[in-house]
């Protein structure tokens, strides 16, 4: 289903499934068990540019069409979310800059994400403030030409490879959310360090961390926008960030369901495959009619996103509360009509749904995005 996707949008699709079926699906299940970064996946879309997707041609990447960056990650979360994470995480850090960054900003840091030069994340949550952005203890103090930062990051997306983040921080705790700020860090002039190292349920490719700000210097001209601008920098860098999680749900419960569909025509049970039974058939049809409405919902937030609509506030909450909820469905269902087999590590349904869960929690867990929601609905 192609929902009015251009024959180039279409060209672009087919051939991130074909490299992801090639190339990703083979190691996923190894990225999992290992706990490990895929260096060889992030140089594969490095190569294929997929890292500047998000990224305007003119500041060195591929396209301003957000539709292109969500379905590639749709497509590689279809047989691996971990590497689904590599594009995700980079777009999340890059879209503050794209949105807020100065011309020097964006052609000086435009180029070097796109290439991959720079492994970057979105510093927004903390230990005491997780949805809750305005118990924010990370403080930004200027001193002369430089802003001085301190304090921790918790929950960092590729934490410990991290070179660039894009760190929230308060430079006037007296204003609540208007008080914090947007910074662009790089690891080597800073010195941040990374904490403690989590060990996760799922997206166990994708490594997660503490990051430590203790008298970290950073210059003054990487401060992004206006002082107490970053909680707008960062709400807006949220509304282009949910479609990318809506897309990565969507490409786990297709991937999901193919793989179960694929199993019940194999399986034989009563003398003949499960398949052959209504209970499953139905099952299946359920799934598919989630998926194609959860797809058609993120493709059309995509679109949104592109004309700055009004509304893509109210389309990028629902799009990440559907689709994430599609996935935790379906993997479970998909689980289920493998049975045992489904449980055992040996086939890829218990890995996917422990990969499903997170979907609706990161980037605003789905009860925020209910809040978000209705507010849009009340205004």
């Amino acid at each position: 289903m192609y929902y009015q996707l251009t024959e180039e949008q279409k060209r672009f699709k087919e051939s991130v499934r074909r490299l992801a079926d090639e190339r990703v699906e083979p190691r996923a299940k190894e990225i999992d068990q290992k706990e490990e970064f895929a260096w060889d996946i992030f140089e594969l879309f490095k190569k294929q540019g997929y890292l500047g997707l998000c990224i305007p041609e003119g500041y060195g990447g591929q396209t301003s069409e957000h539709i292109y960056v969500c379905m590639a990650i749709e497509e590689v979360a279809r047989v691996c979310v971990s590497s689904s994470l590599i594009i995700q995480v980079q777009a999340l850090g890059t879209f503050p800059i794209v949105i807020a960054g100065s011309e020097d900003q964006k052609r000086k840091y435009g180029p070097l994400l796109a290439k991959g030069e720079r492994i970057i994340n979105f510093g927004l949550t903390e230990p005491e403030a997780g949805s809750d952005a305005s118990m924010m203890r990370t403080k930004a103090e200027l001193r002369k030409d430089q802003y001085i930062l301190n304090g921790t990051k918790h929950f960092m997306s590729n934490g410990p490879i991290v070179t660039t983040m894009v760190v929230f921080a308060m430079t006037d705790p007296s204003k609540g959310t208007r008080g914090i700020s947007a910074f662009i860090v790089e690891k080597e002039d800073s010195k941040f360090m990374v904490g403690k190292v989590e060990s996760k349920m799922g997206i166990r490719g994708a490594p997660t961390s503490e990051i430590l700000f203790h008298d970290c210097p950073v210059p003054k001209e990487n401060l992004l926008g206006e002082e107490g601008k970053g909680f707008r920098i960062a709400m807006a860098a949220l509304d282009a960030g949910r479609p990318t999680i809506a897309a990565q749900a969507v490409g786990l419960a297709q991937g999901a369901m193919e793989k179960a569909i694929r199993y019940s025509k194999e399986r034989i049970q009563f003398g003949k495959p499960i398949s052959e039974f209504q209970g499953i058939q139905w099952m299946f049809a359920d799934m598919a009619c989630e998926i194609e409405a959860a797809r058609a919902l993120t493709y059309q937030t995509c679109n949104l996103i592109d004309q700055n609509d009004p509304q893509k506030t109210y389309l990028s909450a629902c799009c990440k509360l559907f689709a994430t909820d599609v996935a935790m469905k379906v993997t479970t269902d998909a689980l289920q009509i493998a049975g045992g087999y489904g449980y055992m590590t040996d086939f890829p349904f218990e890995r996917m749904m422990r990969d499903a869960k997170i979907t609706q929690i990161y980037e605003g867990t789905n009860q925020i995005q209910k809040i978000v929601i209705a507010r849009e609905l009340l205004r």
